[in-house]
Parts: structure tokens; C-alpha cells; sequence
């Protein structure tokens, strides 16, 4: 960490992250952080508070957000959670396609956030749907199209930390630390860093200027780890010039070592998500909506 921070202190550019994304040929600010409202449209999502099946249910919560304050809404339907089934791209495109029908026909104003790790997906939701941002769970380690797909339909792009390793069929959860990294414990977050760096590069070689950094908390980390990553969140900013997210909404990492149930983990949430704002996150992808934008009010008027 030592020599990357002095590499980075050295050249000047690392230090001025870019606070703006291409949005449908507008530019979208990130001068003041922003909430990510979850839109979920899947039967099982490790936290059952936040599942919409039903198109009457997708519009309730789509509402939600926006008057909350909102910036832009994540749909996802693809259940991260342990134990849940590897659904097909058809099963997934089913659950998808009445919320973004929804989205495109009723809240084309708000910017919308394809979660998913299938490029084909991706591709159909932006081209048919008008989505303006990717946020891929696996960094393109689950799809080897998305990054050429990214390239090709020129929207902004969510780089989650992931490592592939010995991956089980489906990926590792938002909610439960599925895997843990089988490497020099001491290197941990230098490895997100290189694997950050590593990525941008082939990125930024393919002509994709949009790029969201989000550490993955609860992606195939342990407590130990979830937490050290946390200490290091102020680095990211030092080392690269992207946006940086961060969804520690709910997880894992909150409720076990608070000894509480995920309904239970709002505090935490509230707390963590504090922290992050304090060391330089810009969005927040959360499921609490109006609790998160009354953390960024009261820290952007401490930071005046």
C-alpha cells in the first residue's frame, strides 16, 4: 500500500477524481454524493423487505425512491443470496422486463441501473429499454462479452471488485460472504487495488471512459476483510480517478458482527454508510432510501 500511495502522490492527476458521468449525452454531477435506491425484482433476495414481484409493487417502490430523493434506481433480478438458484438469461430477462418497461414508459427522468452480470442483458435493457448504467457484480470475470459490450453501447459502468477463483455456478452474495480469498491475508487490499487498476486499463483500452469503482463488500470476503477494506475506502480516491460506490446495504458484514438480523441492521447500515461519505464515497446503493439521503445532507454540511 505504501508504494502505490507514494506513486500516487506523485502524480498529481490521481488526486483529481472525476466527478461526472456521461448520462444519456448529459452530464450527471457527482459534486455531492447521490443515493442508489434498489429496485428488486427477484422472489428471494437475502433481504425480504426489499422484494418486488408484482408491476403494482415495481411502481410503489419506484415511487418511493424518487420522492425519498433518489438519484437513480438499480433493478435487479438476479437473487445474489446463498444457496439461490442459477437462474437462466430468459428467467432473468422475465423478471427484469416489467420493471424496466415501467422505468422507460413512467420515470424516463430518472437514470436507471441494469444489475446484472449478462452482457447480453446489459446490452437489451440499454438499447430497448434506455438504461443508462451497467452495474456488474462480477467485474467481467462472468461474462467475458461485458467489457467489449460496455465498449459498444458507450453507457456508464459499475467495476465491482471480484475474484473468480473457484467460483461456485451462481455468484457470491450482497448479503453472506460465500467465498473467502485463499491469499497473503496482509496483501488484501493491495490486491483490490492492482485488481482495479488491472481492469481500468483494459477498459480504458477499449474506449470506456465511464467507470464506477465499487469494492464489493460481502463479495467473497471475510468479516475481517469487509472491514479492512472499509479502513482503506479514503485510497481509492488517492489512487484512481473514478466515482466510487458503495453498497453495504443490509449485509452481512452489519449483522453478524452486531449479533442482530438483517431487519435489524439499519443502524449499522446508517453508520457504515456515514463512514464511507467521510472517506470519499460518492454513491450510496442502498435499500433505506430517505435514511441515506439525510446522511449525505449532514455530511456535506459538515464538510462545509
Amino acid at each position: 500500500m505504501k508504494i502505490m500511495l507514494t506513486f500516487a502522490i506523485k502524480n498529481d492527476k490521481y488526486l483529481m477524481k472525476n466527478k461526472l458521468l456521461n448520462i444519456k449525452g448529459k452530464l450527471f454531477s457527482l459534486e455531492k454524493p447521490v443515493v442508489m435506491g434498489i429496485l428488486n425484482v427477484t422472489p428471494d433476495s437475502f433481504f425480504a423487505g426489499s422484494r418486488q414481484q408484482h408491476e403494482s409493487e415495481m411502481c410503489r417502490r419506484i415511487e418511493t425512491i424518487i420522492s425519498e430523493g433518489g438519484a437513480i434506481i438499480d433493478v435487479g433480478g438476479y437473487s445474489t443470496r446463498p444457496g439461490a438458484d442459477d437462474i437462466t438469461p430468459e428467467e432473468e430477462w422475465r423478471r427484469l422486463e416489467p420493471a424496466l418497461n415501467i422505468l422507460m414508459k413512467n420515470f424516463a427522468a430518472i437514470p436507471a441501473s441494469i444489475d446484472t452480470f449478462r452482457a447480453d442483458l446489459a446490452k437489451r435493457a440499454v438499447m430497448d429499454y434506455g438504461v443508462s448504467m451497467v452495474n456488474d457484480i462480477s467485474g467481467g470475470e462472468m461474462d467475458e462479452k461485458m467489457f467489449e459490450t460496455i465498449a459498444e453501447i458507450q453507457v456508464s459502468y459499475v467495476l465491482t471488485h471480484f475474484r473468480s477463483g473457484k467460483a461456485p455456478p451462481s455468484p457470491p452474495d450482497r448479503g453472506e460472504s460465500a467465498m473467502s480469498f485463499n491469499r497473503d491475508e496482509n496483501r488484501f487490499p493491495e490486491d483490490v487495488m492492482l485488481y482495479f487498476a488491472k481492469k481500468l486499463q483494459m477498459l480504458r483500452r477499449l474506449g470506456v471512459n465511464d467507470v464506477i469503482l465499487d469494492p464489493g463488500f460481502g463479495f467473497g470476503k471475510t468479516l475481517e476483510q469487509n472491514y479492512e477494506l472499509m479502513r482503506e475506502l479514503n485510497q481509492f480516491s488517492l489512487l484512481f480517478d473514478c466515482p466510487l460506490l458503495v453498497g453495504i446495504s443490509r449485509k452481512s458484514m452489519i449483522y453478524n458482527l452486531l449479533d442482530c438480523t438483517v431487519e435489524e441492521s439499519l443502524n449499522g447500515t446508517t453508520a457504515l454508510n456515514t463512514y464511507s461519505l467521510l472517506n470519499g464515497a460518492d454513491i450510496l446503493r442502498v435499500h433505506d432510501v430517505k435514511e441515506a439521503v439525510e446522511i449525505v445532507k449532514l455530511v456535506e454540511k459538515l464538510k462545509k
